[in-house]
């Protein structure tokens, strides 16, 4: 699936990615390839990325909305 993590000063990752995982406003929400379309608040806390490559990346973010919806991930973070 696409993945792309922006805040309002620059993108912290676009590309592939095989899972996801970002701190929803009511629990952890771990996201896959075809996961149902889902938007929702993040609250502060890490986005957990596991690329392609099996490399995990980390990003701190303090809120924002995740969009999910034909294989693409949109963080939208604060």
């Amino acid at each position: 699936m696409f993945l792309e993590i922006l805040t309002p000063d620059k993108k912290l990752f676009s590309g592939e990615a095989e899972y996801v995982n970002v701190p929803g406003r009511s629990g952890g929400l771990g996201i896959l390839k075809n996961h149902a379309p889902l938007i929702s608040s993040l609250k502060p806390g890490e986005v957990k990325v596991r690329d392609m490559a099996k490399k995990e990346h980390l990003y701190t973010i303090k809120g924002g909305i995740v969009e999910v919806r034909n294989d693409k991930v949109t963080v939208l973070a604060e």
